[in-house]
């Protein structure tokens, strides 16, 4: 076989799977601009409304692990059909909903299709594009994709819901899931492990104390961390994170394999993974207030606002990052951009009253746009080398995982710094807005002191200690 041959399938399964984690990240972001519309016409209380968006949070970020195993197991192109047709079911029924009840359940269903259909993508991309420079131009460009739904989605929330309704925001998913199923057939049906197990107690544990843990932060956020709610789920949260750390030692089928975790540069770069997500999402959210709060700008403005960070961040990614990787290796790269990001937050915590978006905002906005194009792919790239390929499933889920609990647990820690120094501060949101920076670059600065320290850099992949069938389960 020609090596144009050879290239053309990972070409369409980069091309298809970023489309898709470009639709879930389009999903997770565009309903934010219609909380207002949807509060009004449903006739939402306050407190129905936050399960919109914290009931696709609990059930995405709770269900990654356990869906990233099921993709290593069942079959990755399977469980991306599965997840996909899924997510296009709820998406409708959430379009169509006529109460809060069946649109906050429609998001919960969308939220659990998503932790299917997210690490089977970036499984089969990993699987399809081999170590070195193919999979570190394949990761950037999933990375860029992340980074293009994310704002793409506050602009054309903003879009649809004036010109269109809130519903429009939910109804684009059907007919491009519809669009990329119709080349899902043309990937590669890779083997499916068949033979091994979920590990059911270590899958139920680690998802209830995900859950509890995102569940017990946001009523903390809302209602004050000494809350009965918060205060009994935070410590829920922790025993199940026990009982599941037992019962990975003990058990006979681990849902994590012992090899995932036995790196030092790999527990270095989820544990770098966590803080970016913490960053991440604060950075977002602050900056938004901001601009709306102080600047006054509308919600399609404060799309535009942010649109030169996801410029940044897919050029970045796509042009400048794979080389850099191939050249100087992931724990560079990613020691690199925890550096910038720290610079770039440390630039936010001078906003004030009367600094202009160009010279007191943008240059924060591209410094931490700039980081995230070096560190996403590198921790991916950190994470997923020298793995087993019947364990892609599960590695690439600890790296959404790892994101997605990180900006749970980070925003919960920032906004509550935040609130703390707007009440000192009589009301003031800009001093809180300030030291919300100034902590999101404290967790940068440690993030570089844990990758710094770690000096062994990812091993090739191990060899394949497993009795092949004969003849494999395939999809």
């Amino acid at each position: 076989m020609s090596q144009a041959s050879q290239a053309r399938p990972a070409a369409l399964a980069t091309g298809l799977i970023c489309a898709a984690q470009f639709v879930l990240q389009l999903d997770f972001s565009i309903v934010n601009v219609a909380l207002n519309t949807i509060q009004r016409e449903l006739n939402m209380a306050p407190a129905e409304l936050q399960w919109i968006v914290t009931g696709y949070a609990l059930t995405f970020g709770s269900l990654l692990l356990a869906g990233g195993r099921l993709a290593d197991l069942v079959g990755r192109r399977r469980l991306l059909v599965i997840g996909l047709v899924l997510f296009a079911v709820a998406s409708l029924a959430c379009g169509l909903a006529r109460w809060p009840v069946m649109l906050i359940v429609s998001r919960m269903v969308q939220g659990a299709a998503a932790a299917l259909a997210s690490p089977a993508a970036l499984s089969l991309l990993t699987t399809a594009s081999p170590e070195g420079p193919a999979r570190n131009r394949a990761l950037a460009l999933w990375q860029a994709a992340t980074a293009g739904g994310a704002t793409t989605g506050i602009i054309a929330g903003g879009l649809l819901t004036q010109y269109l309704g809130w519903r429009a925001v939910f109804l684009v998913n059907p007919p491009l899931i519809a669009l990329m199923l119709t080349l899902v057939p043309r990937l590669p049906a890779g083997p499916a492990a068949g033979g091994g197990k979920v590990g059911m107690r270590g899958a139920a544990l680690v998802t209830a104390a995900i859950a509890a843990l995102i569940y017990g932060l946001t009523q903390g956020q809302q209602h004050g961390f000494s809350s009965p709610a918060s205060v009994a789920a935070l410590v829920a949260a922790a025993a199940l994170a026990l009982a599941f750390i037992y019962s990975e030692r003990t058990g006979a089928a681990p849902m994590l394999p012992p090899s995932l975790l036995a790196v030092p540069a790999r527990r270095a770069a989820i544990a770098a993974m966590l803080l970016i997500g913490a960053v991440l999402a604060g950075y977002v959210y602050f900056l938004s207030l901001y601009l709306q709060k102080v600047h006054h700008f509308s919600p399609v403005q404060t799309g535009l606002g942010l649109l030169p960070a996801t410029t940044t961040v897919v050029l970045m990614s796509t042009l400048v990052t794979r080389r850099l990787l191939t050249r100087f290796g992931a724990r560079r790269v990613l020691l690199a951009g925890l550096v910038i990001m720290t610079g770039g937050q440390l630039w936010l915590t001078q906003i004030s009253r009367t600094s202009s978006y160009a010279a007191g905002v943008l240059p924060g906005i591209l410094l931490t746009a700039l980081s995230i194009g070096l560190s996403l792919p590198a921790a991916s790239v950190a994470i997923t080398t020298g793995v087993h390929g019947r364990d892609q499933g599960i590695a690439g889920a600890m790296f959404t995982t790892g994101q997605q609990v990180g900006a749970a647990v980070g925003l919960a820690i920032l906004a509550t710094v935040a609130a703390a120094r707007t009440a000192s501060a009589g009301g003031d949101v800009v001093p809180g807005y300030r030291l919300s920076f100034l902590a999101a670059a404290g967790m940068g600065a440690l993030g570089v002191v844990i990758v710094a320290l770690v000096r062994s850099p990812v091993r090739a992949r191990e060899p394949e200690h497993v009795t092949v069938p004969a003849e494999p389960a395939r999809e």
